[in-house]
């Protein structure tokens, strides 16, 4: 309801429409390009098993699209959200072979990602 003049039409409602669904994508990338974009499906959740397969993905991504690049080292950045400090992603990460970059928790500063993402 709305207050109106009177002799004034009221404004015309407009149809509220379902918006679109959300989608997670994940991606991983270096600084030569995308390595990894992985979709999550709808109605899965993200949690520490999902992403300890998509870091075994990420590291075949790397043997295939670097070659020589995982026998040189690899290092790994991310954040402290709970899906990357589960107990099955540590140890995939170790598995994987990867070299963690310390995020310090509430990091006022800037993450790498922020300043350049190749596409």
């Amino acid at each position: 309801m709305q207050w109106t003049k009177k002799g004034e039409r009221p404004p015309k409602k407009f149809k509220v429409q379902k918006s679109a669904s959300k989608l997670m994508a994940t991606i991983f990338w270096d600084s030569e390009g995308v390595l990894l974009i992985d979709y999550l499906p709808k109605g899965t959740t993200m949690n520490g098993q999902y992403y300890a397969n998509l870091l075994a993905q990420t590291r075949e991504a790397v043997v295939q699209k670097r070659r020589g690049k995982l026998s040189r080292g690899v290092l790994f950045l991310q954040d402290n959200a709970s899906v990357h400090t589960a107990r099955v992603s540590r140890q995939a990460l170790k598995d994987t072979g990867f070299s963690e970059i310390d995020h310090p928790p509430y990091s006022p500063d800037l993450a790498p990602s922020d300043y350049f993402f190749p596409i």
